[in-house]
């Protein structure tokens, strides 16, 4: 009983919440005449509302009707950067703060977002849609217990009928307001791959910077470290000439300490090598290169690799740098004694856990070492989980997938199960009570045919008959609508699944 009353009261609040809008939609309408005499500064706040009851209406579906749906908004665009001479340039206007630069760049972001349109859309039908599908249980209800009013042998069994049928019929309803929620603010396939087209573009140029700094770290590398060395071991070399003839064993030390500069060198080349690419990486593979950074390591690293065959070379290279990030942080700034790493590869992608057993405490946001692992793992559409709670331990999960999703079927699998069911019952049979039953009876009806035929409705005692008809209607528009939302929720599905991975939708 009190899930019953949970479920009406929610279809009431949204119900009450779709018929508001209309407030908001004629707020909107204003704005849009306003903007269209050139007052374009009430724009961004009213998409701002809009964006806000649209959010607001994705949460509630999603805790009150475990309908989950993700915003569709493009990221916002960076905050503008000032040039050479200090001016921020927008298009061809130049600016002293980036003020109006930032306010130019979200009035495009907000106006060139197809998801803004899509909530006005949304905010337009809500009123009728949300409002009538939620507002049939009140009204049935109020025409059940208007029949029971009357206390007559045929009305009262009707009454009944109808406000149960009313109640039974809220979550339903309900689901079909999710589904319609969803079909209208969720993302498409367009939302989803301009987001992530944007984030490719973000990630491109990260990746740009990052590896301006590592040629830059390299070449300060050489010119610091084995160009000195090369360079002095010459000049010992030219004073060996000088000594050769004069102090044959002078001559002898500078070659000595030749030979050691030479050893030197030689080790800070390897070192640079494997910087950039180890050897051992591109010989033996991913595992073998753990186990050769573990020997290394000052800590106890215990490394299992269950890995059937190789990866990528990239993604090997960034798996591999990742976790000597990781082991120089459990290292530094953990304190840890012991850490574990497991490698394989789990449904199509390749998992990295790494466990260490120090304080704990690592958060991305206060260092560049594991926002530089991130970096590195998002050019690939990869992913690091960190969970370090205070004290330890640390656990940081690598997914990186290693396997592409573009070789599904271009059509996909047909819906199964009872949404199949649903689907050829509201498709071959929602015509029956809709038309014949519902709509052409009413008419009958209306003009007070005494053609009875094969009309249910007008063959059931007087009280009955309208009931009979308006639920024939109701159940044959619930039929099609079912049917309807149904294909378009799985093509929607199937569009996402072949755009990709969103963002942030997620972006």
């Amino acid at each position: 009983m009190r899930r019953h009353a949970v479920t009406f009261g929610r279809a009431l609040a949204l119900g009450g919440m779709a018929l508001t809008d209309v407030l908001l939609l004629a707020a909107a309408l204003v704005t849009a005449v306003l903007a269209s005499l050139g007052l374009v500064f009430f724009f961004m706040p009213m998409v701002g509302l809009v964006r806000r009851r649209a959010m607001l209406a994705r949460r509630l579906t999603g805790t009150w009707l475990g309908v989950v749906t993700e915003p569709p908004y493009l990221p916002p665009p960076p905050p503008p950067r000032p040039q050479p001479d200090g001016w921020y340039r927008y298009e061809r206007q130049l600016y002293k703060t980036p003020r109006w630069p930032a306010w130019h760049e979200r009035w495009k972001w907000m106006f060139t977002d197809p998801a803004t349109w899509r909530d006005l859309a949304w905010l337009s039908l809500n009123p009728i849609v949300g409002g009538s599908l939620l507002s049939l249980p009140l009204a049935a209800v109020w025409c059940g217990l208007d029949l029971l009013g009357r206390w007559t042998p045929l009305t009262v069994p009707s009454g009944v009928v109808v406000a149960v049928a009313g109640v039974a019929a809220v979550p339903w309803l309900l689901r079909l307001y999710g589904w319609w929620t969803r079909l209208c603010l969720a993302p498409t396939a367009r939302s989803v791959l301009a987001g992530r087209v944007r984030r490719l573009d973000q990630l491109r140029t990260e990746t740009a910077d990052s590896q301006a700094a590592e040629l830059r770290r390299i070449e300060r590398d050489l010119h610091d470290g084995a160009q000195a060395r090369l360079v002095a071991m010459g000049m010992t070399l030219g004073a060996v000439e000088e000594l050769m003839d004069s102090d044959p064993e002078a001559a002898k030390a500078l070659l000595a300490k030749t030979r050691e500069a030479s050893s030197v060198a030689l080790t800070e080349l390897r070192a640079l090598v494997r910087g950039i690419h180890p050897p051992v990486l591109a010989e033996r593979g991913l595992g073998d290169a753990v186990r050769a950074m573990a020997l290394d390591s000052p800590l106890k690293v215990t490394v299992t690799a269950n890995l059937s065959r190789r990866s990528p070379a990239p993604v090997e290279s960034a798996i591999y740098f990742s976790i000597s990030e990781l082991l120089t942080n459990a290292a530094r700034h953990g304190g840890a004694d012991r850490v574990w790493i497991d490698i394989g590869v789990r449904d199509g992608s390749l998992r990295v856990t790494v466990t260490d057993d120090g304080s704990g405490g690592a958060d991305p946001a206060r260092g560049s070492g594991l926002r530089g692992i991130e970096r590195r793992l998002a050019a690939f559409d990869g992913v690091l989980a960190l969970n370090s709670p205070p004290g330890g331990p640390t656990t940081a999960t690598i997914d990186l997938p290693i396997e592409g999703s573009g070789d599904a079927p271009e059509g996909g699998p047909a819906p199964k199960g009872w949404r199949l069911a649903v689907l050829v019952l509201g498709w071959g049979l929602g015509w029956l009570p809709l038309f014949p039953q519902g709509l052409v009876a009413m008419c009958m009806k209306i003009f007070g045919s005494d053609a009875k035929s094969w009309f249910l409705a007008l063959h059931l005692p007087e009280p009955w008959q309208w009931p009979m008809i308006v639920f024939n209607i109701l159940l044959g528009l619930t039929m099609y609508g079912a049917a309807m939302v149904i294909t378009s929720a799985h093509s929607h599905r199937r569009l996402i699944e072949r755009a990709g991975p969103a963002l942030g939708l997620d972006g």
